[in-house]
């Protein structure tokens, strides 16, 4: 009992004294370290700001290149449609011409026909078409 009535003497002249002050936090100074922790107006601090302006820029240049790829992939496949479409239409061009060439074709062999017909009607019989054989069964 005597050792805990000491103790508490003990504990008591210390904290009378000033001496548990030694354990206590020390008190800051106004530092620049502490000046970066002042809150400004808006709850933010200088540190807080600063970070949060470095990250924007960083999603700002992510951004930037993200939009530059994207362009360049319209552009790419821009480009590309145009090439489909030239090559359609000089398809279609071919297309049509051979069209063209083979109804002119079947015009004329047609004209040839009739006048060959009206010619073996009227006698010539050079022009009249060849009897088609039979075929055996």
């Amino acid at each position: 009992m005597k050792k805990i009535i000491l103790a508490a003497a003990t504990a008591m002249s210390l904290v009378g004294t000033g001496q548990v002050a030694a354990f206590q936090a020390p008190v800051a100074t106004p530092t620049e370290a502490t000046a970066a922790q002042t809150k400004l107006p808006d709850g933010t601090t200088a540190e807080e700001r600063s970070n949060t302006a470095r990250l924007n820029a960083e999603q700002a240049a992510r951004a930037k290149a993200e939009i530059t790829t994207y362009e360049q992939e319209v552009s790419a496949v821009a480009q590309q449609v145009a090439h489909d479409q030239a090559e359609f239409a000089e398809e279609t061009a071919a297309y049509e011409a051979e069209k063209a060439r083979v109804a002119a074709m079947s015009a004329e062999e047609r004209m040839k026909w009739e006048a060959d017909v009206a010619a073996c009607k009227a006698g010539d019989t050079t022009r009249c078409a060849k009897p088609v054989a039979p075929q055996p069964r």
